[in-house]
């Protein structure tokens, strides 16, 4: 154990028997093998002469391993030392790693998305068997595609993780590599499967195309990482959010109902169109709280290149735009309640993030992160608005 510059090192030639160290603690409370800090107590010296005899001292020692040496190795187990946890705690550790890793917020947007989509699909034909089915296909093999595509780019994002999103389970150490590597590719593969197994082409071709974005947008292999270029890296995302999300989920509704010729109706356009735009602000914003981490690695994002500031507010102009645009969309609703809850909600939504935004310190990444969060709030409601609206 070194000594931690700052703590008094003590000098005596008394015997080693007279120094009696009390070591509170030393543990490590996380199967990643992480040190922590704890205290020694050093309890009674004797003897430093007469005057200081019988007089204790309490030093605060900081007791750090050595992280090397106490490094998982990458390819076993993850398993807890702590005796008092048990199996079932390790468990609930992997589960929770494991939880991390889907990034939630995404699988939300994904889960909203598909159903609504699926439902502007189904329209006035109402919940059938088969409608159930093609909405359970599209659920389940979405849902897997999109662990395998945010799994990608958590495996070639570990070093810049580490500074911008350490709580992610390959930056925190909560998950090896290779681990990560065998839930990417079975995610990937299953959702395929199920693609095909359904026999819908628009199902197959969504799949196929989100998994080649993003590889495209995460992998580090020559003219690939388009995530390092804001066109290309917007392109992927705008993609992925904004068309084939809209116009493949719901023509394999369309596909599986039976559909002669499979048309594009007014409702999915307009949603295609709001969600073009939204996927721009998703692309630019998300790089917002990651900016010292990207700066590090030589990822020219345009919020590295342009500033916190300026694309903040690009990004709120944008989505002030969206918003005055669907509600002059539902203005030409077939009926007036619609008209009315189409205006009134999406005006509502779009001075809620005016009101968010001015609230948000652009000097502080966890503030402009929660407000990034709030964004893809209002991405998910108005997957919600878009059966009822149109």
């Amino acid at each position: 154990m070194v000594p931690t510059r700052g703590v008094p090192r003590l000098k005596t030639r008394c015997p080693a028997s007279n120094l009696i160290i009390s070591v509170q603690a030393l543990s490590f409370s996380s199967p990643a093998m992480k040190p922590h800090l704890h205290t020694a107590n050093i309890a009674t010296v004797h003897p430093f002469g007469d005057a200081m005899r019988n007089k204790a001292f309490q030093y605060t020692v900081l007791a750090r391993a050595s992280a090397e040496s106490l490094q998982q190795p990458e390819d076993l187990p993850l398993t807890s030392t702590s005796t008092s946890s048990g199996g079932d705690s390790s468990a609930i550790h992997r589960l929770a790693s494991l939880y991390r890793f889907t990034r939630p917020h995404t699988m939300l947007g994904t889960f909203i998305s598909v159903v609504s989509v699926s439902l502007l699909a189904i329209g006035a034909q109402g919940i059938t068997p088969a409608a159930t089915t093609a909405l359970g296909q599209a659920l389940v093999s979405a849902l897997l595609m999109n662990i395998s595509i945010v799994g990608v780019n958590q495996i070639y994002d570990i070093e810049i993780d580490r500074i911008n999103k350490p709580y992610l389970p390959l930056a925190a150490g909560d998950f090896s590599v290779s681990l990560a590597t065998a839930v990417v590719w079975l995610t990937g593969a299953a959702s395929l499967a199920v693609g095909l197994a359904t026999g819908s082409p628009p199902l197959l071709a969504t799949l196929s195309g989100s998994l080649l974005l993003g590889i495209a947008y995460s992998t580090d292999l020559p003219f690939l990482r388009w995530k390092k270029y804001p066109v290309a890296a917007a392109a992927c995302i705008l993609a992925v959010r904004a068309v084939l999300v809209q116009i493949g989920f719901f023509c394999h509704m369309q596909h599986s109902l039976g559909a002669a010729e499979l048309v594009l109706t007014r409702p999915v356009i307009f949603a295609t169109g709001f969600m073009l735009m939204f996927s721009i602000v998703i692309a630019l914003f998300k790089d917002l709280p990651d900016i010292a981490g990207d700066e590090k690695a030589g990822v020219q994002t345009l919020s590295v290149r342009l500033g916190e500031e300026r694309v903040f507010w690009l990004c709120i102009a944008l989505l002030e735009v969206a918003y005055i645009g669907a509600a002059g969309v539902s203005l030409f609703s077939e009926s007036l309640w619609r008209r009315v809850a189409g205006v009134v909600a999406h005006g509502v939504v779009g001075g809620l993030i005016w009101w968010r935004a001015k609230r948000t310190n652009l000097k502080e990444s966890k503030s402009i992160y929660a407000c990034y969060m709030d964004v893809w709030k209002a991405f998910y409601a108005e997957y919600l608005l878009l059966p009822l609206l149109i």
